[in-house]
């Protein structure tokens, strides 16, 4: 089986507080470069598992995205369809508490539009053998467009992401073509303007359940942090996985890990909740990790069947 990841890279800037976080302050603490972006991120997680993805996306021209290209093919991912062009690497820049979680961030995103002629030219060529293709539904609505054609065409898993879910909420119509759209508890209220910031997983299963059928969303999973994560489709299908407990050192990227073992398990026939279990156990490698990374994990361990030509 083959999986395509298609979105952005970023390098990411973090500050961590050696002591208590204070917001008005001036904390002294670290600074970590390191590479990021969703779609990197989950390319990179799905290569950990070692299903040897494929990326599409860009770098910029310079050796930091040279750097980028580089480490992931050194995790085994396909970079043949990563395009190095200048500005093509976006920048996060971030600010953490004691507790690990993000105070407060600003991202800077990278013009995308080179991989529309990416696709028109290659577009075929990279799906014909896919079996699966992760998205992140917020970019360039003609790149979701055409990923979404292609994947359609050579009938192919198509699975949404959001990094920005104040653009995915104009995306309705798109969503409703994809297997499956994850997201975090604080997005999904944000897409369906509510607030289920207090919603237990019981309550918030049951919600899922009506909502996806009245948006017409095959299906969706929100992860809800301590408390693991709920999922449903429209058939009424639903349910809640509980998380892992581990002891957090960095949040950062946890989400990504979850998409990728969530999207993994679906793309190789397990249920959602075997699916998701995927997710919760990337997820806690990633926290637990002392540089944030996502360790290597066989395919048999997730009771993959995986044979490569």
């Amino acid at each position: 089986m083959s999986m395509v990841v298609v979105g952005a890279s970023f390098m990411d800037i973090k500050g961590f507080p050696k002591d208590l976080y204070i917001p008005d302050g001036r904390n002294v603490g670290r600074i970590e470069y390191v590479h990021g972006g969703v779609a990197r991120n989950v390319v990179e997680d799905i290569a950990n598992v070692e299903l040897r993805p494929t990326f599409v996306g860009l770098v910029d021209d310079t050796p930091m995205g040279e750097a980028i290209v580089q480490k992931l093919k050194r995790h085994k991912v396909n970079c043949d369809y990563v395009l190095a062009v200048p500005d093509g690497l976006g920048t996060w820049l971030a600010v953490f508490d004691h507790n690990g979680d993000v105070a407060g961030s600003i991202s800077k995103r990278p013009d995308m539009t080179p991989i529309v002629s990416l696709l028109d030219e290659k577009g075929d060529e990279i799906f014909a053998k896919a079996d699966s293709v992760v998205l992140e539904v917020d970019i360039d609505k003609e790149i979701v467009k055409r990923v979404l054609e292609l994947a359609e065409k050579h009938n192919a898993k198509r699975f949404a992401l959001v990094s920005n879910m104040s653009i995915a909420v104009q995306r309705r119509d798109f969503l409703q073509r994809f297997d499956c759209f994850i997201c975090n508890q604080q997005e999904a209220g944000m897409f369906f303007a509510d607030d289920y910031s207090e919603k237990t997983p019981t309550e918030l299963q049951t919600i899922l359940a009506q909502k996806v059928k009245d948006a017409k969303i095959p299906s969706m999973v929100v992860t809800m942090g301590a408390q693991g994560a709920v999922y449903a489709d429209v058939t009424g299908n639903c349910g809640h996985c509980p998380a892992r407990n581990v002891q957090v050192k960095d949040t950062t990227g946890a989400g990504d890990a979850f998409c990728a073992g969530t999207a993994i398990g679906l793309t190789y026939g397990k249920t959602f909740a075997e699916a998701i279990e995927i997710g919760a156990q990337l997820a806690a490698s990633v926290i637990t990790s002392t540089d944030n990374v996502c360790p290597r994990f066989q395919p048999a361990e997730f009771g993959l069947d995986v044979h490569f030509e």
